[in-house]
């Protein structure tokens, strides 16, 4: 008898079946456990590359605009240099013609002189020779743009006379050119050279 109780004593104790709580927390920590997975994002994709040709293009392009800038800079130079130089021209062909004219300006008053002084003379060839130089040196004078100032009878313009005598009221109005002792001229607009005159004083 007492061995058997021994032996009932000493068997294994048999497990008890769990329980349901127990067995619902378990499912939960497992359930928890798990990793979930998220859906991944689409990447967008790469755009493609610009071909070779593409570049090639795009840099003759470039060029291009570069190439058409630096032609008109170059154009609007040269333009501006043609100008410069047709002024420049102008100026030195003026300058030459001024100097060249001053020279004959005494020249064309002797003229005058001897076709004044020829007047009484019985010599007519001699007055019609003169004459005919005289008129032919103004022709060419006014083919130059060189034109004598006419100031006779007109208001005294000390820009353009020098008065070397002054006249009596007999002689003209006041303030006015009575005589002219030497003729001025002009060369396209610009004095060349100012008369030398008589002025009735005011």
């Amino acid at each position: 008898m007492d061995e058997k109780k021994k032996k009932k004593k000493n068997a294994p104790k048999e497990a008890k079946p769990a329980e349901p709580e127990v067995q619902e927390e378990v499912l939960q920590a497992e359930e928890a456990e798990t990793v979930v997975e998220e859906p991944q994002m689409e990447q967008p994709q790469a755009q493609p590359e610009e071909s070779e040709a593409e570049k090639l293009l795009k840099e003759a392009l470039d060029k291009q605009e570069e190439y058409l800038c630096m032609a008109q800079r170059v154009q609007a130079d040269f333009e501006n240099y043609r100008r410069r130089n047709q002024n420049l021209r102008k100026e030195s062909y003026d300058d030459g013609t001024r100097a060249f004219a001053t020279t004959l300006l005494p020249v064309i008053d002797n003229l005058e002189r001897a076709i004044q002084a020829a007047q009484g003379s019985p010599d007519e060839s001699l007055k019609s020779g003169v004459e005919l130089v005289y008129r032919q040196l103004t022709e060419a004078f006014e083919k130059r743009g060189i034109k004598a100032i006419d100031r006779l009878g007109q208001p005294f313009d000390p820009s353009l006379e020098n008065a070397v005598m002054q006249g009596s009221a007999e002689e003209g109005e006041p303030g006015t050119v009575c005589a002219v002792f030497q003729k001025g001229y002009e060369l396209e607009g610009k004095l060349l050279r100012a008369a030398m005159v008589k002025v009735v004083a005011e």
